[in-house]
Formats: structure tokens, sequence, C-alpha cells
């Protein structure tokens, strides 16, 4: 299944990336028993004027239409190549296909061997890079054990129901906690695997390297340590990780990363191969060498992140606890004025935001995973135009 028969060149490619939690509420564990961006997602912020220039200080968000509604737990969603949406819902362990025109749902299955519990279940979903010709879609749940990561065929020609293939296991052994287990992928623009874990309550986790818990992996698709990490044979790319909960590219190649803070403040990274970021010596910016700070941080009660994407020059970002969606706009790896907050409390707790190309992002809500106060047609996916 593992190999490790890859291309000088894509090596090469690697090297010259630049790239780079609280539990939901501040550290109170979850009550009850998730967008993933695809590669395609995430070239949809490829380089062009918005990418390429400072944006504006203040920017808009308009909610277009809602394009589903009653979603249970939903946690992961990834775009098909076809236009429609990928969902995953953490307590039933389903993946869902979402006609992105009409709403209409079709589940796809369910995913064998995951574990609900507490923040973990099926969370963060992905498009392979080849999904054209193998039809993968990588997931990361909650076994019985651990956090890993699988794939499995999705066969559009079978009943609903039935079009999952069984799990083929791509990375084990990410520990798991009732609280922080991390559960973001993505497929990067090296069409390498990056995966966000948590630290699953045991602070030492983040500053061991060792570890798999409170990092940010980079896996090539069959699940070995890809090429160029910054520690030899290791699939940790950083590390001093809380809780990781969101990864975007921007149109330049470089990775960001939301965390959850513990009871002060919740945090945007630009992550850099090899650097530290401090939990749990430090929370939000320190100041400190050796420690790498934030980009800009939240109190918990106004963000507790989730998913982030890339859009017209900013970065968007879901809030949790803070029931709003942030906008920060960026001059390369800096915030380059002061963020904004949409949506405040209009549609509850938001929980995953993915590019839906150009200035349209998908915006999926998170109200019935235990913390929220559901409304009629909870949880929904939500079309908005941004600038």
């Amino acid at each position: 299944m593992r190999h490790r028969a890859v291309t000088a060149v894509l090596a090469a490619a690697a090297l010259l990336l630049t790239a780079g939690c609280s539990s939901d509420d501040g550290g109170s564990p979850d009550t009850s028993g998730s967008a993933s961006p695809s590669d395609t997602a995430a070239r949809s912020s490829s380089p062009g004027p918005t990418a390429q220039e400072t944006p504006p200080a203040k920017g808009s968000v308009k909610v277009v239409r809602t394009v589903a509604t009653g979603l249970s737990t939903p946690w992961g969603l990834a775009p098909l190549p076809g236009g429609d949406l990928l969902v995953s819902s953490r307590d039933e362990a389903t993946i869902t296909r979402v006609d992105a025109k009409t709403g209409e749902k079709t589940e796809l299955g369910e995913v064998p061997g995951v574990s609900p519990s507490g923040e973990g279940g099926l969370l963060g979903i992905a498009l392979s890079p080849e999904y054209a010709s193998d039809h993968m879609i990588y997931a990361y749940f909650t076994s019985a054990s651990d956090n890993r990561v699988v794939r499995l065929i999705h066969d559009e020609e079978k009943p609903a129901g039935e079009r999952l293939g069984a799990p083929d296991t791509v990375f084990r052994g990410i520990p798991k906690g009732v609280v922080h287990n991390g559960g973001r992928i993505a497929f990067g623009p090296d069409r390498m695997l990056y995966v966000g874990t948590g630290e699953s309550g045991d602070t030492g986790l983040s500053q061991d390297k060792e570890s798999l818990g409170g990092k940010i992996l980079r896996l090539t698709p069959e699940g070995e340590p890809a090429p160029g990490n910054p520690f030899p044979d290791s699939p940790v790319y950083s590390y001093g990780h809380r809780n990781v909960q969101g990864l975007a590219w921007d149109g330049r190649q470089r990775l960001f990363a939301s965390e959850f803070g513990q009871n002060t403040w919740d945090e945007l990274n630009a992550i850099k191969p090899g650097d530290n970021y401090g939990w749990p010596e430090a929370e939000g910016r320190s100041g400190e060498g050796g420690f790498h700070d934030p980009i800009d941080q939240w109190s918990t009660d106004e963000a507790s992140p989730s998913g982030i994407a890339h859009a017209e020059g900013s970065i968007w970002m879901a809030g949790l606890r803070g029931e709003r969606l942030w906008r920060i706009p960026l001059k390369g790896t800096e915030a380059s004025a002061d963020p904004q907050a949409f949506l405040k409390g209009e549609f509850g707790r938001l929980r995953t935001v993915v590019p839906a190309g150009d200035d349209r992002l998908w915006l999926v809500t998170s109200n019935t995973d235990g913390r929220g106060d559901p409304q009629d047609g909870d949880d929904r996916i939500l079309e908005l135009r941004v600038s």
C-alpha cells in the first residue's frame, strides 16, 4: 500500500514550498457523540490579480442562497469536479452527495470503523489528486483506538447507500481523545496530503516531535512521509499545535492553518516547515524566540475557529463558538488590515468553509453537533459571494 517511489522533481518542488485549538468552546468536552478542500478546491485560488495584490482593508459577504438543509453533524466538505458537493457526517459516519443546484441529497454510504464520541467521528474529507481516474475519497476519522486516514473508492454506478468501497487505511496511530482530535485534511498544490491533528487533551504531545498529536503532517497519497519534510523520515511538518482545524493555501502556495486556543487566544498561523507554534508554552503571541507567533489572534468566545479558505486575497475563517465568519486580508503572510466579522449570530455555529471558485465560498453550519441551538433546516450549506 505504501511506497517511497517519488520523483526527484517532486521532491525539489516540495522543498520550494514556503508553507505553513481549544475544544470547540474553549476547553469543555463535547456532549454529543467534517470541508476539507479537495485538490481542485485548493487550486481554485490560483495566482491571479487578487492573489498577487493586497486586498482592500474592508470586504463584504453576501449570502447568495441556501444550497442544502437538513444535514446531521456535517463536518468535512469536498467539491466534486462536476460541481456537486460531498459532505461528511461526524456522528452518523456517512458521506452524502449534495446536488449543488437543487440541494438534493444522496447518501453514498457509511464509512466502516468510525467510532463517534465527543469531538471525534468522521471528520475531514478530501478528493484524491487523481480523482478523475481513481475516484478515491480520503477521510479522517476516529476509530476505537486512534485517529486515522483512509481512502475509499466512490462508485457512482452503484445504488445509493452502496457507493463507497471498503476503506484502505493510509495512515494510522494519531492520538484520539474526547476532545482535540484535529481532523482537517487537504491535498496541497504539491499534491501531498496535509493532516491537521490535535493533542487529544495531552498537552505534552504537542512539543514531542516523535508524537503525531498536535501537529500538521505531510504525507504522500500512499501515507508515507512526504519528500522534503523538515525532519528525516518523519511525517511531521510543523509542531507545537493544540488542535488544528483549518488548512488553506493562497495563490502562491503558502499554507495557513487555524487553531483552537485554550481559554485565552485562538490563532490563525502561517505555516513554515519545521517551525514550533508554541503550545503548551505559548498561547497566542508570545514574542519568545523559538516560537512562531500567529498572524492574528482572537478570544475564544469570538472565534473557536474551524475551517478556513483563501479567496479574494483574504483568509476566511469559520467560527464555532464565535458564530461568525472572519475575513483576514493578507499581504504575504501578514495581516494587511484588521480582521472583519460577518454573519455574526445569523446562522449559528460555522464549521467549514471551502472555495467555490472566483469570489464564491461554500459555508457549512454546525448546530447539530451537541453544542448548538438547531433551528428549522439545520444544518445547512450556504453559498456566499465575498470581496
